[in-house]
């Protein structure tokens, strides 16, 4: 799999790992603290169950990678390893949970202008000033794809400002309890509170699939891609939840919930406004930065998805040497809709909403992931070791259909009604393939 790569350009287990948790430790965790406020500070055993489960997903993405190396695998690996069927699906799930989850990412945007601006707390002016935010950095895109990708890369540092100086002084200041006060402030039971925890909290674990793409480029990949993933999964798992510790230790629960911008008004209890000033601001352009990227990303994807032919191609740029402008409009048309429609009293309740959905519907996508690895296990000579990899494939794929199960049931029948709707769009794919002459959809052995 490294051949084509020169041994001077790869890379070891360490900086593999650093890798692996500095594509999961992003913009996305800085409305978090708000969400999980609303459930106690119990949700640090939901943190430990999450990163339990992440590390096995992450390890069999890192089969995946070395049995089947591709730089597609979420429409690859479960159309060859289950049915064409799942490919597809795997490809409008993702895609869908692109658009649901990255509007996510903008409220972080508005969150912590909200610090400067406190007119931005009110749901109306925060939805339009959201909306602002998409539309802006789509014409960015549009204008100069370039430069957004440099302003993400820029900012990738100055983005873990906000969560290691709040992670310091939180825990300098921790207050066993102002943590044990607000341990489940949900009133369900504490069984019920947790598991209610697992899909926000995956949120932050999202990306644990980049192990595969590390892969091209680790030193001894067979050893060292699964050493990369579950360390990258582990430091970012110690990260996250160092910072809930320390903040739900600090700063009263109540507190946190109502915050438009948890790690900018924590470090203002702790430290006063000036250094609260310059985290907001650290962690408004890392969210932009981010923001940016992703509707890059999701522009892409349905580029690539109209040239699988798995939606209309009057909706997308064919050109891949083009700016894809219909993609990115498209895009961000529909991430406007889905924040107009998700409106709620506060940006942590809404930013709540759109997570459990868009993690909800990429557990679907790991789960029909690690399903596959149980057929490409097949190749692993070791009885062993084969056995071994088909039990993590199973453990993945439950652990996956538990947090969709275990999730707030508002939040579980949008994610149902989208899988239900992968069965008849497909069948119009077909139907589309056959008028044109043109086949399957997805090839076993595309």
């Amino acid at each position: 799999m490294t051949d084509t790569v020169p041994a001077a350009r790869r890379i070891g287990p360490l900086l593999a790992t650093v890798l692996v948790a500095g594509n999961m430790i992003g913009s996305g965790v800085f409305l978090l603290p708000a969400t999980l406020a609303v459930i106690g500070s119990s949700t640090i055993i939901g943190w430990i169950i999450a990163s339990a489960g992440a590390m096995l997903l992450a390890g069999c993405f890192a089969l995946l990678a070395t049995l089947k190396p591709t730089p597609d695998g979420f429409v690859e690996y479960p159309a060859q390893g289950l049915h064409p069927f799942f490919g597809f699906a795997n490809w409008f799930l993702y895609w869908l949970s692109c658009w649901v989850g990255s509007p996510a990412i903008a409220l972080a945007v508005t969150g912590y202008l909200t610090f400067f601006f406190q007119v931005l707390s009110d749901p109306v002016i925060a939805v339009w000033t959201t909306i602002g935010v998409i539309w802006l950095m789509t014409l960015a895109n549009v204008i100069g794809a370039r430069t957004v990708a440099r302003l993400g890369g820029l900012t990738l540092v100055i983005g873990l400002a906000p969560i290691a100086v709040a992670t310091v002084l939180g825990l300098l200041a921790f207050d066993p309890a102002v943590f044990a006060a607000g341990w489940n402030v949900t009133g369900k039971p504490l069984t019920q509170a947790v598991g209610g925890s697992l899909a926000p909290i995956f949120w932050a674990f999202l990306g644990l699939e980049s192990a595969t793409v590390a892969a091209a480029v680790v030193r001894d990949p067979e050893r060292n891609v699964a050493r990369a993933a579950l360390g990258g999964v582990g430091l970012a798992a110690v990260v996250y939840m160092a910072a809930s510790v320390a903040l739900m230790g600090a700063i009263p629960v109540a507190v946190l919930a109502k915050s438009p911008a948890p790690f900018a008004d924590a470090i203002q209890i702790l430290a006063g406004s000036t250094v609260a000033s310059v985290i907001a601001v650290c962690a408004l352009l890392k969210a932009a930065g981010t923001m940016g990227g992703w509707l890059l990303l999701i522009a892409e994807a349905a580029r690539s998805g109209a040239a699988a032919g798995f939606m209309p191609r009057v909706l997308s740029s064919r050109d891949p040497a083009r700016t894809p402008v219909r993609d990115l409009l498209l895009a961000a048309g529909m991430m406007s809709v889905v924040i107009a429609s998700s409106m709620s009293p506060t940006l942590g309740k809404q930013f709540g909403v759109l997570i459990n959905i868009a993690v909800n519907l990429s557990m679907v996508a790991y789960a029909l992931c690690a399903l596959a690895l149980i057929r490409f296990a097949g190749g692993i000579a070791d009885r062993g070791k084969r056995l071994a990899a088909r039990v993590m494939a199973v453990g993945g794929a439950a652990f996956a259909v538990w947090v969709v199960a275990a999730s707030d049931a508002t939040m579980l029948a949008p994610s149902l009604w989208a899988f239900a709707a992968t069965v008849p769009l497909y069948g119009l794919v077909l139907l589309a393939r056959r008028v044109s002459g043109t086949g399957k959809a997805v090839p076993r052995d595309s």
